[in-house]
């Protein structure tokens, strides 16, 4: 009897340790997402602020499309990509990396001249940030 009892406690345990094996780790955690991101978020800051930077837009949005069917091939699912993308925290944690990129830079992230002098820099690397902005 003690085995009957055993056997459906054993297949709940596996069942559960499968799930756990297969859980998938948050976005912000998936380098390959997140880090594209964030040189989005930037490229969006430096032309918000900048007059004299405009976003490639058209350019922009089809790679945010691609790193969403990117997120999807993963094995994430709209949902967990629009919780990801909507999220506040999500927000201020890029924000916040943001901010201290620009003054790893030597620069002010509160100046628009100085957004506008990382632009500069960005698309004369010609760094992902720099390739959303024109």
């Amino acid at each position: 009897m003690r085995l009957t009892t055993t056997a459906p406690m054993l297949g709940l345990i596996l069942a559960l340790g499968a799930t756990a094996a297969t859980a998938k780790v948050p976005l912000r955690d998936v380098p390959e997402i997140d880090n594209q991101m964030f040189s989005v978020a930037m490229a969006i800051e430096i032309s918000d602020k900048c007059d004299s930077i405009s976003p490639r837009t058209l350019k922009g949005l089809n790679f945010l499309f691609g790193l969403a069917s990117q997120a999807k091939g993963m094995g994430y699912t709209k949902a967990e990509i629009d919780a990801y993308r909507k999220s506040d925290a999500e927000k201020a944690r890029i924000r916040a990396k943001g901010e201290a990129y620009v003054r790893e830079k030597g620069l002010d992230p509160a100046k628009p001249a100085d957004l506008c002098k990382l632009g500069q820099m960005e698309m004369a690397a010609n760094s992902q940030i720099g390739s959303f902005l024109k």
